[in-house]
């Protein structure tokens, strides 16, 4: 077995988690596919590694410092050589990456969307009123009550698993979770029906992995270069933009998705910003050219700023206040 400690071997960090480990390995498996095995800077590893966000799964994310929280660990192992590189769902990445830290690549999109998950309904309009619907997500809550505000949310934190066990114990009568993780996990037979965007707008970067590393680390940044997928690329930075425009608190509801042209040369852009109740929602679509992805995700978050207006993204809502 390759030893993870081991600074001669090509070290890759991830969470602990089953799907977090398998975007590892399939990130291993393109890197080794393009390279070799061992690769031009040594035999591949797989280095777990204990994050906040896994350990505190009692309260909404938001209450105990934001999705920063499942990368802050890994970040710090990556500033102190003990990895080389990092694997994360891309839309657990901070908007602004830590001083050192670069995204080196991201592979190939997954399906972006949220499934709908019951053991009793089929789709969303099939839930009778005063249904209980299990979610860690301010962005989900938002849409579904704004939606459906005669449904009740209840936090539901954990991994793929985790929340599918409590779904059975009857906690909820149904739950969301993002499609590209079911479907990485082999899990996609518990989708009862997979929302659309114009019903529920995916998280900004929702089904791409992101791979980082140490800036200004040339020999991996080289390595990375080879399994990177341009078109996602092109996506998540239109997206990542936007949030970036947007410079909402870690409480508001945020939702986006850019979509190619079948030549991917150009680009459509949705976003929006919620309350955490639903009481208010603003959704707009710019197009473009991809090669000015970032100009159109900035551009998109400034009118969504405006059409909130003053003080909307620092307010996300009753639901929320005093949490």
């Amino acid at each position: 077995m390759t030893d993870p400690t081991d600074p001669r071997n090509l070290r890759i960090g991830t969470r602990g988690s089953p799907l977090a480990l398998a975007q590892a390995h399939a990130t291993r498996d393109l890197i080794e596919a393009a390279h070799g095995a061992p690769t031009p800077l040594g035999p591949t590893a797989v280095v777990e590694i204990k994050t906040t966000g896994d350990l505190v799964l009692d309260r909404p994310l938001a209450d105990i410092g934001g999705k920063g929280l499942f990368s802050k660990e890994i970040d710090r192992a990556l500033l102190d050589n003990r990895i080389d590189l990092a694997v994360h769902s891309m839309k657990d990445l901070e908007t602004w990456m830590p001083d050192g830290i670069v995204i080196a690549a991201v592979l190939e999109r997954e399906d972006p969307r949220d499934a709908f998950i019951s053991e009793r309904y089929g789709t969303l309009a099939d839930l009778p009123s005063g249904a209980v619907v299990g979610t860690a997500s301010v962005r989900r809550q938002a849409q579904l009550l704004h939606r459906r505000p005669d449904l009740k949310c209840v936090t539901f934190r954990g991994n793929v698993q985790t929340r599918l066990a409590k779904l059975a114990e009857g906690r909820a009568d149904a739950t969301l979770l993002a499609c590209a993780g079911l479907n990485r996990l082999g899990r996609s037979e518990v989708i009862a029906s997979a929302l659309e965007p114009e019903d529920m707008l995916p998280a900004v970067a929702q089904g791409a992995v992101a791979i980082t590393c140490r800036a200004g680390d040339d020999r991996v940044l080289d390595l990375l270069a080879a399994i990177n997928h341009a078109p996602t690329l092109a996506r998540v930075t239109a997206e990542r933009a936007m949030l970036e425009a947007l410079d909402g608190s870690c409480r508001t509801p945020i939702g986006g998705l850019a979509e190619l042209s079948g030549d991917g040369s150009e680009m459509t852009l949705t976003g929006l910003v919620a309350r955490g109740d639903g009481s208010a929602l603003h959704r707009a679509t710019r197009r473009g050219g991809a090669a000015d992805a970032r100009r159109l995700g900035r551009d998109l978050g400034e009118e969504l700023k405006t059409l909130a207006g003053p003080g909307f993204l620092d307010d996300p809502g009753p639901s929320e206040r005093g949490a």
